[in-house]
């Protein structure tokens, strides 16, 4: 018998059971979350909110440095799932729409399950193979026909993706180590527009884009150990560039005397991010550990997404390009935590954390009502077994209040030359995530 009354055999029973809850989340849980970037994907890295996560901490640490595999010897697996319990709600103050009776929102955000899974294999000494499953962005909402900003936000509007990336990991000595990893991503985009103010029966119609596309790109990070109690971690998620090929159509048929609206095959590419990540954790005691997060998104690359033809020319919506202008500005996010050992089997966290949205003033729209947040979260890690681990963490994300100035004069990308929508919003989201890890040999 183990110690604390621990049976080896156990651990591999729990292993198999890790990975059946890993398989069942990534095959039967679609990837949705209240925002444009999903940063749930990790519950240790959430229960601090997400500081240090560069550095390691947990296998999930992985999605922001494949460096930190080499921390796990052996055979390690974790399967994590996230529910995210948004709100965000709209009142116009100066609508277009508002002449025929449409109004604000209650909550247009729909609550979601954001599932990320990881496994690890120590091939020698010093080189391990990693995977990973996440959903790295998602949108999920649903605005009220009479939204008096539907041209800007309208009925359903969702992104969904999955993310497969196997990775390599090499430990070079004791001090350093390097890891790197392909990204294949595969997308699922619905986005609904309001067709027009008037007469009221086109008002109630709308344009729905839909479709789906793969996209390929690149993970790297290397982590640093100067000393027995300071890891120091820096990942790299390179850009995607996201490719959709869809169909666009309408729900209204349009009089002869409109211009010509684009049915049928489109297509359109999206610009995603590239991530940088810096994380710090300092042991300070057996008990006490500090960890810090910088990290930069980006979104700055992101521009406007057109919408083509199969031939490369322009779809149109009663005459006009149809494009999407995000227009965005780059990403930052700063995080301060702490983990405390309470018992020799629990060990305790908590974390702060400050993020600087990619949407500012000029080119938010209530489809996409972002804005700086704040984050307070807290966790914990509680030993099943020598070789299992089941971990907790709850965040809430104070939103500052997101305004709208869609104008002829405002100059905000998206106004479409004849609806005008100037308002505000309220948002904020509760995060609950739970996860399973198997790991059955200590760190190296």
């Amino acid at each position: 018998m183990s110690p604390h009354g621990w049976n080896p055999r156990h651990s591999k029973v729990s292993a198999r059971s890790v990975l059946a809850i890993g398989v069942l989340l990534t095959t039967t849980i679609a990837a949705q979350a209240g925002g444009f970037a999903i940063r749930e994907q990790s519950a240790v890295g959430e229960g601090s909110s997400y500081a240090g996560v560069a550095a390691g901490g947990a296998l999930s640490s992985a999605f922001w440095n494949p460096a930190t595999i080499t921390q796990t010897r052996g055979f390690a697996v974790e399967t994590d799932a996230s529910i995210i319990a948004g709100y965000a709600n709209n009142t116009p103050t100066t609508a277009t729409l508002g002449a025929l009776g449409f109004g604000g929102t209650n909550n247009v955000a729909l609550p979601a399950v954001v599932p990320s899974g990881y496994a690890s294999y120590q091939l020698n000494n010093n080189l391990w193979l990693g995977m990973a499953f996440n959903a790295p962005f998602g949108l999920s909402e649903s605005f009220p026909d009479t939204f008096s900003g539907r041209a800007y936000g309208d009925s359903n509007t969702s992104l969904a993706t999955y993310n497969f990336n196997p990775m390599i990991a090499w430990r070079i000595n004791d001090w350093i180590s390097v890891g790197a990893g392909f990204q294949a991503q595969y997308a699922k985009v619905t986005y609904d527009t309001g067709i027009g103010p008037a007469p009221p029966f086109v008002a109630q119609q709308i344009g729905i884009l839909s479709g789906a596309g793969w996209a390929y790109g690149a993970t790297a990070g290397a982590t640093f150990t100067p000393g027995p109690n300071t890891r120091i971690g820096i990942g790299w998620r390179s850009a995607l560039n996201q490719k959709i090929n869809g169909t666009f159509g309408t729900t209204v048929g349009f009089p002869f005397f409109l211009p010509p609206t684009t049915t049928g095959a489109v297509s359109t590419t999206i610009k995603m991010p590239d991530i940088v990540s810096l994380g710090i954790r300092q042991r300070l005691d057996m008990n006490w550990t500090v960890m810090a997060t910088a990290e930069w998104t980006n979104w700055s690359r992101i521009g406007t997404s057109n919408v083509v033809l199969p031939s490369g020319a322009p779809a149109t919506l009663v005459g006009v390009p149809i494009t999407i202008p995000f227009k965005y500005r780059d990403g930052q996010f700063y995080a301060l935590g702490a983990e405390y050992n309470w018992t020799p089997i629990t060990t305790l966290r908590a974390g702060v954390a400050y993020e600087i949205s990619p949407i500012d003033d000029t080119v938010r729209i209530p489809a996409l009502p972002d804005n700086d947040r704040l984050w307070v979260s807290a966790g914990l890690s509680h030993k099943l077994s020598q070789s299992v681990t089941l971990d907790f963490a709850y965040s809430h994300a104070f939103v500052k209040d997101p305004t709208f100035n869609i104008s002829a004069s405002s100059g905000n990308p998206s106004f479409n030359g004849v609806d005008t929508y100037v308002g505000k919003g309220s948002s904020h989201f509760d995060i609950f995530t739970v996860a399973l890890r198997y790991a059955p040999n200590p760190t190296p």
